[in-house]
C-alpha cells in the first residue's frame, strides 16, 4: 500500500520548497534553477552512475553493475531515469549472440555533474564561513 506524503506549509501558509537554494534562481539547460540542487543526481546510485562515467569513457552494464555494486534491477531503473532526463546514453548490441548494453555519459549529463559539483563546493564553503 503506497503511503502519500502530506505536504510541508511553512508559515505564510504556501507549500514550503523542499530543495536546497544557494543565491538567486535563474533557469538553466536542465530546467532546474541555477543554485538549486538537482534532485535527479543526488539520490546516491544515480549519483555513482553519473561519477563513474565521468571517469570512463565508456562502460557496459556488467561493469558498472560490479564497480558500484548494485544489483541488475537497481541499475536498470537508475539507468533508465538518467537516460530519460538526457544525462546519459544507452546503446545495445550483440556480440556474437550475446547482448551487449553499454552506456556513456552525454554532454548534458557532464554539465549537469558540473553544476552539482559546483552547487556542492558552494555549500561546504558557506557552512566553513559561518
Amino acid at each position: 500500500m503506497a503511503v502519500k506524503r502530506k505536504q510541508k506549509i511553512d508559515d505564510n501558509g504556501t507549500p514550503a520548497k523542499t530543495h536546497a537554494t544557494l543565491g538567486p534562481a535563474s533557469s538553466s539547460a536542465s530546467g532546474t534553477a541555477a543554485g538549486q540542487l538537482d534532485n535527479l543526481i543526488h539520490e546516491r546510485s544515480r549519483l555513482a552512475i553519473i561519477s563513474t562515467l565521468a571517469v570512463h569513457d565508456r562502460l557496459s552494464f556488467s561493469e558498472l553493475k560490479e564497480l558500484l555494486e548494485l544489483s541488475d534491477g537497481n541499475l536498470s531503473v537508475q539507468a533508465r531515469k538518467l537516460e530519460e532526463a538526457g544525462y546519459l546514453s544507452c546503446h545495445k548490441q550483440f556480440v556474437g549472440r550475446t547482448p551487449r548494453t553499454e552506456f556513456t555519459l552525454t554532454d548534458s549529463g557532464r554539465a549537469a555533474l558540473q553544476r552539482y559539483v559546483s552547487h556542492m563546493e558552494a555549500l561546504i564553503k558557506a557552512m566553513k564561513q559561518e
